[in-house]
């Protein structure tokens, strides 16, 4: 699993970081930053919530290329 997040669209609602702390987190100025870079599969349920919740849709959560 991979975890992209378009930084350019993010206006800080902190969605992201309220469903999945684990994963995200907001700085000072309100930009989403990724925390685990490699996450494991076990995280996939949290970061395609975090996705769904984001009200600009800057998160998106892909397969592993085989």
């Amino acid at each position: 699993m991979r975890i992209l997040i378009d930084h350019d669209r993010c206006m800080g609602h902190g969605q992201c970081e309220i469903v999945a702390a684990e994963l995200f987190r907001l700085d000072e100025q309100g930009m989403v930053h990724l925390l685990i870079e490699d996450p494991t599969e076990e995280l996939r349920a949290r970061a395609e919530l975090a996705a769904r919740r984001c009200p600009e849709a800057v998160i998106k959560v892909l397969d592993d290329e085989p």
